[in-house]
This record gives structure tokens, C-alpha cells and sequence, in this order.
């Protein structure tokens, strides 16, 4: 059974959409309890005896000696210590994850190659002719990264799809922080902290060891719909997501502050103890550990601090225009992963919905670029319009850092002499992951992937060169600018130049 949530403030709403309440505010210092009288009183966090007979448990997302600007913390009283547990033991089941990115690593491979894939079904990915009954865990499939979750430095990309909830088990990543973008199927996600509903055009965010079960929401009365759930996971490692420096936008644009929904304190409580199961899996460097104990691990009653998951709407995001020219894609940024690179982010998640295209006099579709930074591109619904990138709902591309690419030519022509009409664009969701380095992709996602769809041969043979026909008017342009700009030298008085 679940205590219902007494009032916390700043809060929102329930109703009969969402069962859950939130605390609003990104990076806030949060306080909430379930029953009035659970926290400790204001000056202490560690009470000789706490009320209701509750253990102070300290979670540190953070080295103790960070600066208070970045120093996250969370306190948790609860039934019972999340020690009391019996020893882990490694998961013998193989899933397709990765956290090591490094050359050494032969399931990983770095590729100029650009890559689309589509999305992930459940009967293909898991290898088998039948339809196998899978969780959030072992639906996840790595797609590439960077670096390494030991050295504290890169992320991983993954795909999701499952069609089986997580009863009576839980899941805690201590390799990095885990961003979760849902593209089908609501998700009701469950944390020590308390409950989010996460539908599709929403995220949420999960930080490093902070036990969560992941389930499919149904509403109510619904008891025959289909059970199954895709989607994005970023991971980020040794850093946290933060909101992007607004510079001369001042206190407006991109997303704000207090649109980032924070859960209140909510807890479970096991009919009877002593002959209980629950099992808690742990990922570290990328392999899977598993442990049981004899209690829930959802029972803190009440916990303050600023280390705790959230989630956001994107439609709330506010987007930039321009009146000429188009703006870089970090003005489309709602988070940022800073990396251990001065001036540099490790990552940046850039969103693109419903906007109006106003930019005269100048080429609206993507132009042609080279970027230090790899992209990747996932679409939550609705249709890309990009030319070359044969990219769906659910599915996900990839362009390696310093590679050229655009539109084709067939696009570039129809886009060269389009009106530039200002032009409302609406009915499409899709993300796009601004990596600042190289990225290696897995074995599974070069291999394995049910869908994987290379670049079309030719796709570029069409390309003219239109400035050799140009080249009698360039010169006879170039024939009247120096006839008009370049004076003659002046004589000398005996008459030599």
C-alpha cells in the first residue's frame, strides 16, 4: 500500500491524468514528507532518535569538497537502510550494453560512415523468432558513446523498447546520469524519492544511484491496449545535467527554471516482511550485479536536498527566431552536460518542435557543414522532413564529428527558390544530441540492429557545379572592378611611372 502525500509547497496538481503531485523549480533545494513530522527539525539532518522510528539515510551525488554551486546532496528517512540487503552477485544474462568507448574496446568501432536506423521491435532485437517478455533493463540497447564511466568522462546512447513492467525489482545506475526520452508508451516511474509520469514529448531524469523501477502507465479502466514501450536514453558520466547560460537573453528563452517538476515523497509498505523479495539491479562499468532483500526499497517517507530526478514537458519550451540567417543549434538547447574541458560542454540535448519560420532572404533548410561536434537525431512523433536521412518516429541517425553533410541537391534547389513566407511549423517532435568529440559505435548497432539503413549510394551524385557557368560573368565583373577601382599610378615629373 502507498500513504497519500500530504501537502508540500511549491507543488503542483493532481488529477486524472496524473496521480502524482511535483515540486517545481530545476536545482532547487527540496524538501517533502508523507506523513507531517517525518522530516527533522530545521538545524539538524541526523537526529539521535528520528520520528516515526525512521533511519536518516545521506545520499552524495557529488565529492565532498565541491563547490556549493555544484554540491548535491540528498537526505532520505525511511522504513528501512538501503545496507540491508544480501551480498550482489553478476548477471549472467548478456544484454547489449556498453560504457567503455576507448579503442581497446573491440565491441566498439570508431566510423567516418553515417548511419540511420529505425526502431527497435522486440521480437528482432532480442535475436528470437517469439516475442519475448522484456523490462526497461533488458529492452536497453547501447548505441555508441565516448569515453569511459571508470575515468568519469563521456556517455552512451541507447535505444529502449520492453513490454514487460518491473514488479517487485528495481534498477540503480552507478555509471552515470541517465536522461530518458519516451517515443511510445507513458511512463510511470517509480524512485526512492517518489513517482513520475512520463509521457511521450515529455523527459526524465535520473541520477546516479538513485534506485527506480520503470512501468507502462495505463489509465484507469484501460485493461486491453497493447503493453509496450520504446525510446531514447542518454547517459552522461562524472558530470550532471544543467541548464544552459542564457547570456544576452537575459531571464528569458529556452526553457525555464520552473517548468522542471520535482516528485514529493510518496512510500511503499510490504504486506509482510519476512517473506518479501525485492531485487535491486546495479550497473556498473557497464555489466549488470543483482542483489535481493527482504524489504521495498521505495519506503522513504520523507527527504530534502538538491540531488533528486525530474522531469520536463517539451512543448514548454521556448523557441528562438531569427529574421535572417538561422541560428546555431544551441539555441535549441533545453539541457547541457558540461564536460571537464574549460568552455566546453560534453553534450548538449537540443529539442526542435512547433516554431514559426520567419528568416527572409535566406536558405531555411539545413545548409552545408562540418562540425566538430557528432550529431544524433531522434524523432518522438510526427514526420522529419530532412532529405537525406531516411529517419522515422522511434528511430535514431548519426553523423561522426568534422564529416560533411547537408540536404541533398534536389532540396537545395527547391529551397533556393522558395518564397520565404513566414511559415508556422507544427506537428513534429524530434531531439537532437550535439556531442562535442568523436563517437564510437557499438558492434550491436554497425551489426545486430534490426534496422539499420546506410546512405543511399549516389545520393550525391547529383550535385552541379553552377559557378562554371558563371565564369564569363565573373570575369567581366572582375574586368569592371578594376577599371573602376584600381587608380592608374600618378606620373613622375619626367614623366616615368
Amino acid at each position: 500500500m502507498a500513504f497519500q502525500q500530504f501537502p508540500t509547497w511549491p507543488r503542483t496538481a493532481a488529477d486524472s491524468v496524473d496521480p502524482y503531485r511535483y515540486q517545481v523549480g530545476f536545482g532547487n533545494h527540496h524538501s517533502t514528507e508523507a506523513i507531517p513530522g517525518a522530516l527533522p527539525p530545521h538545524g539538524t539532518n541526523l537526529p539521535q532518535k528520528s520520528r516515526y522510528g525512521l533511519y536518516a539515510e545521506l545520499l552524495n551525488g557529488t565529492p565532498f569538497m565541491s563547490p556549493k554551486s555544484t554540491a548535491a546532496n540528498v537526505w532520505m528517512y525511511r522504513g528501512k537502510p538501503a545496507a540491508a540487503r544480501h551480498l550482489p552477485s553478476q548477471v549472467e544474462e548478456i544484454l547489449h550494453l556498453e560504457s567503455c568507448f576507448l579503442p581497446t574496446n573491440s565491441n566498439v568501432a570508431f566510423t567516418p560512415l553515417p548511419y540511420t536506423w529505425g526502431p527497435l521491435k522486440s521480437n528482432e532485437s532480442s535475436n528470437s523468432a517469439t516475442n519475448r517478455r522484456v523490462t526497461f533493463v533488458q529492452g536497453l540497447r547501447t548505441m555508441g558513446g565516448h569515453g569511459d564511466a571508470t575515468l568519469k568522462e563521456g556517455l552512451a546512447v541507447h535505444q529502449y523498447e520492453f513490454n514487460m513492467n518491473m514488479e517487485r525489482e528495481a534498477f540503480v545506475n552507478h555509471d552515470g546520469e541517465l536522461l530518458v526520452v519516451p517515443q511510445q508508451g507513458t511512463l510511470n516511474v517509480k524512485t526512492e524519492l517518489g513517482s513520475l509520469l512520463v509521457k511521450p514529448g515529455s523527459i526524465v531524469v535520473l541520477p546516479p544511484g538513485i534506485r527506480f523501477s520503470v512501468e507502462i502507465f495505463r489509465p484507469a479502466g484501460d485493461q486491453w491496449s497493447e503493453i509496450k514501450a520504446s525510446g531514447y536514453a542518454l547517459e552522461v558520466f562524472g558530470t550532471r545535467y544543467a541548464l544552459p547560460d542564457l547570456g544576452v537573453l537575459g531571464a528569458n528563452g529556452l526553457a525555464h527554471d520552473r517548468d522542471f517538476e520535482y516528485p514529493v515523497a510518496r512510500f511503499d509498505l510490504d504486506p509482510d516482511e519476512d517473506t518479501s523479495s525485492f531485487c535491486v539491479t546495479v550497473k556498473l562499468a557497464g555489466r549488470l550485479f543483482s542483489y535481493t532483500q527482504p524489504h521495498t526499497p521505495f519506503d522513504v517517507v520523507a527527504w530534502h536536498g538538491k540531488y533528486a530526478p525530474y522531469r520536463y514537458d517539451l512543448s514548454r519550451f521556448c523557441h528562438l527566431t531569427a529574421n535572417t540567417d538561422q541560428l546555431d543549434p544551441t539555441s535549441y538547447c533545453v539541457l547541457t552536460a558540461p564536460s571537464k574541458w574549460p568552455a566546453a560542454s560534453l553534450v548538449d540535448f537540443c529539442v526542435f518542435g512547433d516554431k514559426w519560420a520567419v528568416s527572409r532572404n535566406t536558405l531555411r533548410i539545413p545548409y552545408y557543414h562540418r562540425n566538430i561536434a557528432t550529431e544524433l537525431c531522434g524523432v518522438i512523433h510526427g514526420q522529419y522532413k530532412g532529405s537525406v536521412r531516411p529517419l522515422e518516429a522511434g528511430g535514431l541517425s548519426f553523423e561522426q564529428s568534422y564529416m560533411p553533410h547537408g540536404e541533398t541537391y534536389e532540396a537545395y534547389t527547391q529551397a533556393s527558390e522558395a518564397a520565404n513566407d513566414p511559415t508556422k511549423l507544427e506537428g513534429s517532435l524530434f531531439f537532437m544530441l550535439n556531442v562535442s568529440s568523436h563517437l564510437a559505435l557499438t558492434r550491436w548497432a554497425m551489426e545486430q540492429h534490426p534496422d539499420i539503413r546506410l546512405e543511399r549510394p549516389g545520393i550525391w551524385a547529383s550535385v552541379q557545379n553552377h559557378f562554371v557557368h558563371h565564369l564569363k560573368h565573373a570575369d567581366a565583373s572582375w574586368s569592371d572592378a578594376t577599371d573602376q577601382h584600381i587608380p592608374t599610378p600618378p606620373k613622375s615629373p619626367n614623366g616615368r611611372v
